[in-house]
C-alpha cells in the first residue's frame, strides 16, 4: 500500500535525520493517512528507535539532535492538523520543563524537551536560567503533571532545592511529578532531595517520565 511505503519512508527519513525529506513526505502522508496516525505509526516509532540506536551506541548525539529536528520538520506539517480532542488522547502527559537558575546550560535539557515531545509528551520549555517561582508558576498555568529541572553547574543545585521547598511550602508536592537530571545531578542527590525521578541521559529521562505517568494513572483509577 502506498501509505505504508510512504509511512516507512517517513520513518526512515526521520531516523537518518533529514529534515527536507522528512518534511515533504508529511505533506504526501497527510494526503493518504490520519494525521493522528502519523505520529502514532510512523514518527514515534521512528524516534524511538532512535533512541534504542543511542542506547546501544550504533549513534552518537549529533545524529540524535539531527532525527529530532527532522521530527520537529514533520510535526510542522501534522500538528496543525490535529483536533484538539485527539491532542488529548495523544497526550502523555504535560510537561513543564527548565535549566534552574543561576545556570546558562541548556543542550541536555534541550534534547531532552524533544525527545519527550517525539514520545508523546506536551512540552513546556521555559529555557535556561529559570527561577523556581517562575516554573511553578507556568506548572500551574498549564496544569504540568512533570516539572523537569536540570543543572550542569553545581553552584546550581540549591535551587532545586528551593523548587522542592515552595512545593512544600505551598502544599503542592504530591500534586507534581519532579524529575532531576544534569552533569550536576547524581542519582543519590535526585533521592537524597526527594527528586521522583532521575534522568542520567534523555533516554532514561523519557523512560523514566513515561513510567512515572503510568504509575500516577493507575493509582488515580484513570486505567
Amino acid at each position: 500500500m502506498e501509505s505504508e511505503i510512504i509511512c516507512n519512508e517517513l520513518r526512515k527519513f526521520i531516523e537518518l535525520g533529514e529534515a527536507e525529506r522528512s518534511y515533504e513526505l508529511a505533506k504526501k502522508a497527510i494526503q493518504l493517512i490520519e494525521p493522528v496516525l502519523i505520529i502514532k505509526n510512523c514518527l514515534i516509532p521512528a524516534m524511538h528507535s532512535v533512541g534504542e540506536k543511542f542506547a546501544r551506541l550504533e549513534i552518537f548525539l549529533p545524529e540524535v539532535m539531527m532525527a529530532a529536528e527532522a521530527f520537529e520538520s514533520a510535526m510542522k506539517i501534522i500538528e496543525p492538523l490535529i483536533a484538539q480532542e485527539q491532542k488529548q488522547t495523544l497526550t502523555m502527559g504535560k510537561v513543564v520543563i527548565a535549566t534552574i537558575q543561576g545556570d546558562i546550560h541548556d543542550l541536555g535539557k534541550n534534547i531532552v524537551a524533544m525527545m519527550l515531545r517525539a514520545s508523546g509528551f506536551e512540552v513546556y520549555d521555559l529555557g535556561r536560567d529559570v527561577p523556581p517561582d517562575t516554573i511553578l508558576r507556568k506548572a500551574l498555568e498549564v496544569n504540568a503533571d512533570i516539572i523537569a529541572v536540570s543543572a550542569l553547574m553545581s553552584t546550581s543545585l540549591p535551587y532545586i532545592k528551593d523548587l522542592l521547598r515552595l512545593l512544600h511550602e505551598k502544599n503542592l508536592r504530591s500534586r507534581f511529578i519532579v524529575m532531576v537530571g544534569g552533569g550536576a545531578v547524581t542519582r543519590e542527590w535526585a533521592r537524597e532531595i526527594g527528586a521522583d525521578g532521575y534522568g542520567e541521559n534523555f533516554e532514561e529521562a523519557v523512560k523514566v517520565a513515561m513510567e512515572l505517568i503510568e504509575k500516577r494513572r493507575c493509582r488515580s483509577g484513570d486505567y
